[in-house]
């Protein structure tokens, strides 16, 4: 769970294939419901990856799959300084540059907020959730451009810090305390509910 790349197999779904590309927060949802087998969707997400790691893999594992659309969700590994310290705007920069190459391809793009996250229990010391916040609002207003839609977890999934509620995410023994990132069943079928609605739209 380096955020080394993987090897995914080519997947043949139905017309028009719908990739979700992200991180562990998209990795692991097929661990927990049946979402992607049951809508022919493909999981193209990756532990531990930030988003320069996401941007070197994009045109393998989603233009050359010939994506109808890519849902992306990105930039929690970035702020929690898995690769090392990293601006805002070069998370920013890198999205913009996924988005890009998925308009350059016509594929369509959908935006995914970074979800909620008051602290990380991996990397103590940092508190992202006024960054994740700001990003947010960026793309929000990035999307306005019509290069991509946004899809909208963080307000209904935050608690009262601008964390991840604790509904939504599970408990770790190894650190005696709510992960705070990664969500539980309950948080990915919240999270199902809220981009079904987007992909209704497109589809």
């Amino acid at each position: 769970m380096n955020g080394s790349n993987i090897d995914y197999p080519k997947f043949d779904t139905k017309e028009k294939k719908i990739i979700f590309f992200g991180n562990s927060i998209t990795q692991s949802w097929s661990d927990y419901t049946k979402f992607f087998s049951d809508n022919g969707y493909v999981n193209k997400g990756i532990s531990g990856q930030t988003t320069d790691q996401m941007l070197v893999r994009f045109k393998k594992d989603v233009v050359d799959e010939k994506a109808y659309c890519v849902v992306i969700l990105a930039g929690i590994n970035d702020l929690a300084e898995n690769n090392g310290p990293v601006t805002l705007e070069e998370i920013f920069e890198n999205i913009k540059s996924m988005v890009k190459i998925a308009n350059d391809n016509s594929i369509k793009v959908i935006l995914s907020s970074i979800l909620p996250a008051y602290e990380f229990l991996w990397n103590p010391g940092i508190y992202p959730s006024d960054d994740i916040i700001f990003l947010n609002k960026n793309l929000i207003d990035f999307c306005k451009s019509g290069s991509a839609i946004y899809v909208d977890y963080h307000t209904s999934m935050k608690d009262k810090r601008d964390g991840l509620k604790d509904e939504f995410t599970y408990w770790r023994d190894d650190f005696n305390g709510y992960d705070g990132v990664h969500p539980n069943k309950k948080g990915y079928l919240k999270m199902e509910k809220i981009i079904s609605k987007t992909l209704k739209k497109i589809l």
